[in-house]
C-alpha cells in the first residue's frame, strides 16, 4: 500500500495543507498513521474519504454534517458517488443555461441577434434566490426588503455580462484573501485590509450603494451565521469565515462612517 505525505495529498486534491491539518484536528480525515518522524501519512482510504468530503463540500455542506454523514452506520460509498453524479449532472445542465443566455445576451448588445427577453434569465436559480432573502428578511427585518429590490435593480441594469464579470470578481476576492489566511497575514494586516477595501468597492457594486459601517459590519456576521455563506468560504480554506468577518469589522472601524 502506497503511503502519501500531507504535502502529496495536498497537491493531488488541491486542499491545503493547512485545511488537511485541520480536518485531521476536527476528526473529519485523520491520517493512516503518523510516522517517526512526525509525518502524517495517508492511504486509499483515507484517499477515497477526503473524496466524499470535496464531493459534500461542493454541495455546500457544513463540515459538522459531512463528518456525521460519512460515519453514519451503513455509509454506502458507491451510492454517495451515484447521488453526487446526478447532482452534479443538473448543476452541469444549468451551467449550460448560463452559458447559453451569457451567449445570446453578448449577441444581443453586439448587435447580431434580437434579445429574446423571454429568455434573459435562463439558467438562474430562483430558488436559491428566493431562499436567501427570505433569511435575509426573517434574520433582519422587513427593511431588508428593500435593499434586496436596490441590489437586484442594480445588477440589473448592469445587464448580465456585467453582472457574471461583476460576480467573478468577488469570487477572486475570496481566493486572495483564501491565500491571505494561509500565508499568515493577520486580519488586521497592512495587505489584508487592502483586500478589505476592494471587498467594501465591490459589495458597493454588487449592493447600488456604498455600506456604511453599521452595514459593512452586518454584513460580516451575516457570513459567519448564514449556513451556505460559512460552507462557502470553509470550502475554499478553512478559517476563512471569521478571518474574512474580521477584516471587514476592523476596516469598518477604521475607514467607515
Amino acid at each position: 500500500m502506497t503511503d502519501y505525505t500531507v504535502k502529496t495529498v495536498a497537491r493531488l486534491s488541491g486542499v491545503s495543507v493547512r485545511t488537511l491539518h485541520h480536518y485531521d484536528e476536527i476528526g473529519l480525515l485523520r491520517p493512516a498513521h503518523i510516522g517517526a518522524n512526525g509525518y502524517r501519512y495517508y492511504g486509499r482510504e483515507e484517499l477515497l474519504r477526503l473524496q466524499q468530503i470535496l464531493f459534500h463540500r461542493e454541495l455546500g455542506m457544513p463540515l459538522a454534517q459531512i463528518a456525521a454523514v460519512l460515519d453514519a452506520p451503513g455509509f454506502d460509498r458507491a451510492a454517495a458517488l451515484r447521488a453526487h453524479r446526478e447532482r452534479l449532472c443538473e448543476r452541469m445542465a444549468r451551467s449550460r443555461d448560463l452559458i447559453e443566455t451569457i451567449d445570446a445576451t453578448l449577441a444581443a448588445l453586439e448587435g447580431v441577434t434580437k434579445m429574446d427577453e423571454t429568455k434573459m434569465y435562463k439558467g438562474f436559480d430562483p430558488e436559491t434566490q428566493a431562499r436567501h432573502e427570505a433569511w435575509l428578511t426573517e434574520r433582519y427585518g422587513g427593511g431588508m426588503d428593500d435593499r434586496v429590490a436596490q441590489s437586484k435593480a442594480g445588477l440589473a441594469a448592469m445587464g448580465a455580462p456585467a453582472a457574471q464579470a461583476l460576480f467573478a470578481q468577488g469570487e477572486a476576492l475570496e481566493a486572495e484573501f483564501a491565500r491571505a489566511l494561509e500565508a499568515g497575514a493577520p486580519a488586521d494586516s497592512e495587505a489584508t485590509q487592502a483586500l478589505a477595501r476592494r471587498w467594501c468597492d465591490w459589495i458597493a457594486q454588487a449592493w447600488n450603494r456604498a455600506p456604511d459601517r453599521a452595514a459593512f459590519e452586518g454584513l460580516s456576521r451575516l457570513y459567519e451565521e448564514h449556513p451556505e455563506f460559512r460552507a462557502r468560504y470553509e470550502a475554499r480554506c478553512a478559517g476563512l469565515t471569521e478571518y474574512l468577518g474580521a477584516a471587514m469589522r476592523v476596516f469598518a472601524g477604521r475607514e467607515l462612517a
